[in-house]
């Protein structure tokens, strides 16, 4: 792995006004936290700030440049990390105690509320790159695909969605909430008459979107099923290898010598709460992926092996249409849509849109669409323009009145598990 990584950033949209920002943990810098300067080689470490809502020291805005254009910039290893992409600019602020305040999709207060932004999240350490796609959080109305070039000449690449990928999405859940009357078309986030983003199930309530209840029917289902004398089977793809489950005479899940009380709609949907609770038991926290995912995909009634084959996923309400939708409208039908969804079968095919390699050579981030849509991917060098031939200045925004919280919702976290998911056991 090398110490630096270059990453471009395309244009593949009719837009001039698109930047990028990228923000992380600096691990050869003690694990500050920082974002890339806006001349695309020097990292921005944020000092202690005087007050809550405090504005960045440096306009960190990359610009993308016209519609077609390449702008390359240069990253060391970071940790964590995200690149951020946004119409217009976004507004990053400080808390004291150099608390990084995000922009957020859950309060309407946010002054990046009515920003049409999205992001794709990163690790870059001396092992490997690591990045995906995120769908943890929201979907984006401005579509972002990656690509990752390999020394060894082999190239990865994640589609993402086409320019209408979002007003597909929004469609497809309103005729879903006709179909079972929950609220899937809430989730739907609307700006001067068009879709602004889609938030995740998870964060339903943000939005008045209540889906407590939801997932309990066939929880219960699940429970009979192996209250009868069926036995799933986890594989957990580490030292314990697979683990036999039943539900006992306790009402308990026992997988292995692991315990499992019943989860609820919240616990499936966010899949960190309740018996997806992870700790100390390297065992335990193998099975929690596998055992969240399943039931998040609602396949623990069609099979009982697990991780289950993709064409499994899905097969009967409840389940989570929204991640099932979000893979639909992807081009390659790839896309991080919940917290586990790099959860596969030994030998299967990835779902959530990752991209990894210990020999990286350049991480390309496409914006907007439309070489998706057209069925390819783009050209990765066409009118390349290193960014410190670029001239631009512009100030730090003004701080919102009372912003006190540190945002980092549902895609850190999930992020966090996915690489635990699919590294750490």
């Amino acid at each position: 792995m090398p110490d630096s990584l270059q990453i471009a950033l395309k244009n593949d949209s009719d837009l001039d006004n698109i930047h990028a920002y990228i923000s992380g943990i600096a691990i050869q810098h003690g694990g500050q936290r920082c974002l890339l300067k806006a001349n695309g080689k020097d990292l921005y470490f944020p000092e202690n700030p005087p007050a809550i809502g405090s504005p960045l020291a440096e306009d960190c805005a990359i610009p993308l440049g016209a519609p077609g254009n390449t702008t390359t910039v240069t990253i060391p290893q970071i940790a964590g990390g995200r690149i951020w992409i946004a119409q217009d600019k976004l507004t990053f602020l400080l808390n004291p105690g150099t608390a990084l305040v995000e922009p957020s999709v859950l309060n309407p207060s946010d002054p990046n509320a009515k920003v049409n932004f999205g992001f794709a999240e990163f690790t870059n350490n001396s092992d490997q790159l690591y990045a995906n796609i995120s769908y943890v959080d929201h979907v984006p109305r401005i579509p972002i695909a990656i690509t990752l070039q390999q020394a060894s000449g082999q190239t990865q690449q994640v589609a993402g969605m086409a320019p209408d990928g979002l007003d597909k999405l929004a469609e497809m859940l309103r005729q879903q909430t006709q179909k079972d009357g929950r609220p899937w078309d809430k989730l739907i986030v609307n700006h001067d008459g068009q879709n602004l983003r889609i938030l995740n199930a998870t964060h339903g309530n943000a939005v008045g979107a209540n889906f407590d209840g939801y997932y309990e029917p066939h929880i219960d289902e699940v429970w009979q099923k192996y209250q009868s004398g069926s036995c799933m089977k986890i594989n957990t793809q580490a030292g314990p290898g697979i683990l036999e489950g039943k539900v006992n005479s306790h009402g308990e899940l026992m997988i292995g010598e692991e315990a499992f009380s019943k989860p609820n709609s919240a616990d499936v949907f966010g899949c960190n709460s309740g018996p997806f609770t992870t700790g100390p038991s390297a065992t335990r926290n193998a099975i929690i992926p596998r055992l969240a995912a399943a039931f998040h995909r609602s396949t623990l009634l069609a099979t009982e092996d697990h991780p289950s084959d993709p064409k499994t996923f899905y097969p009967q309400d409840p389940t989570n249409h929204y991640a099932r939708l979000v893979h639909e409208v992807n081009i390659d039908k790839k896309g991080y849509a919940f917290a586990y969804d790099d959860v596969q079968p030994d030998g299967g095919e990835d779902q959530s849109g990752k991209v990894n390699a210990g020999d990286p050579v350049l991480f390309t981030v496409t914006v907007g669409g439309k070489s998706a849509a057209g069925g390819g991917m783009p050209q990765q060098q066409q009118q390349q323009q290193p960014i410190g031939q670029q001239e631009y200045t512009s100030g730090p925004p003004p701080p919102p009145p009372g912003q006190d919280e540190q945002s980092h919702e549902g895609g850190l976290r999930g992020k966090l598990k996915g690489l635990a998911g699919r590294f750490g056991h």
